[in-house]
């Protein structure tokens, strides 16, 4: 199996627009790359609280100052492309509700022609939660039990469901997604009841960092965790071209920084890798956007010479 590049699409700070985006999405499109992706955020608290992302600082990076919204993003790259797969990685399970997302999501794969992959996670932002109403010390809780939801939202009708946090009465709940029995769900937790939850409900693992042993140990826990007759969990990763730090600056690593990504996801045996722009200096306008996946092309040839050096 041979390893797939995407893209995070043009989403953080203002000077992101549409012509950019279009852009961006038909180039990548073009040039060969398999995926287009977004994230979810809502605002930037001047008063941020919430540890950052696991980065054991409450400074939130300046990119997130602006923020596209994560399915209309989705929706408008659907309309500019025509075959490559647009996922979310991820959307936050606390700012949703199951019948709302359900028909979202299902309008995505529907519009796309099947092409959705659908992410959520737990998120880390107290004060985004409790814009949504939501204790942020339930989201584990809460996502369960909203992707058991959203799946019972996508089976046949009539749709019912009771829960802790949702109820949903005998109802007709449409569209149905493309791809049945539901389009392919992506987890991007990394706790131990975070693992759990991926191998019980979700079909692919993104997680953001990793070396190759670690990943590996953590996807025989899920496997071992597994329902019977599924597939083994898929594994996609991330790769930064400047990734956040914890004195929330950029750390600099470059397509040579990704060159070792790819590495590691042969190594850990990856499905997919997912290269993040936007926390990149250099991306200071539109035109700057528009010529990232020609530079970041070169990546799709090292690939192919990286998986013929690690299976001799």
């Amino acid at each position: 199996m041979s390893l797939a590049i995407g893209l995070s699409l043009p989403q953080l700070g203002e000077h992101v627009d549409a012509g950019a985006v279009r852009a961006f999405a038909t180039s990548a499109e073009e040039l060969g790359f398999s995926s287009l992706w977004v994230q979810e955020h809502l605002f930037y608290p001047e008063e941020n609280e919430s540890i950052y992302g696991g980065r054991h600082t409450t400074s939130v990076h300046p990119a997130y100052r602006s923020v596209l919204g994560a399915t209309e993003l989705m929706a408008f790259t659907a309309a500019c492309t025509r075959t490559i797969t647009i996922g979310s990685s991820i959307l936050v399970a606390g700012y949703h509700r199951p019948v709302e997302l359900a028909q979202r999501l299902s309008t995505l794969d529907l519009l796309s022609g099947g092409r959705l992959v659908a992410g959520l996670g737990a998120g880390w932002s107290d004060e985004e939660h409790a814009q949504m109403d939501v204790d942020p010390r339930t989201r584990g809780r809460r996502m369960g039990e909203l992707v058991r939801a959203v799946q019972a939202c996508w089976g046949p009708d009539p749709v019912e469901f009771e829960g802790e946090f949702f109820t949903i009465p005998r109802s007709i709940v449409r569209p149905k997604p493309v791809q049945q029995p539901h389009p392919p769900l992506l987890s991007g937790l990394r706790s131990a009841t975070g693992l759990k939850r991926t191998a019980a409900l979700f079909d692919i693992w993104n997680p953001s960092s990793g070396s190759p042993e670690a990943l590996l140990e953590q996807l025989e826990t899920m496997r071992g965790l597994r329902p019977k007759g599924t597939h083994p969990v898929r594994l996609f990763l991330r790769s930064y071209l400047q990734r956040p730090t914890d004195a929330v600056g950029s750390g600099g690593q470059g397509i040579d920084g990704v060159r070792g990504d790819i590495r590691t996801a042969l190594a850990a045996g990856a499905e997919h890798l997912i290269v993040e722009p936007n926390f990149w200096d250099a991306m200071r306008s539109p035109t700057d956007w528009v010529d990232v996946p020609a530079q970041l092309a070169v990546l799709l040839d090292d690939v192919e010479e990286l998986s013929t050096a690690s299976a001799s």
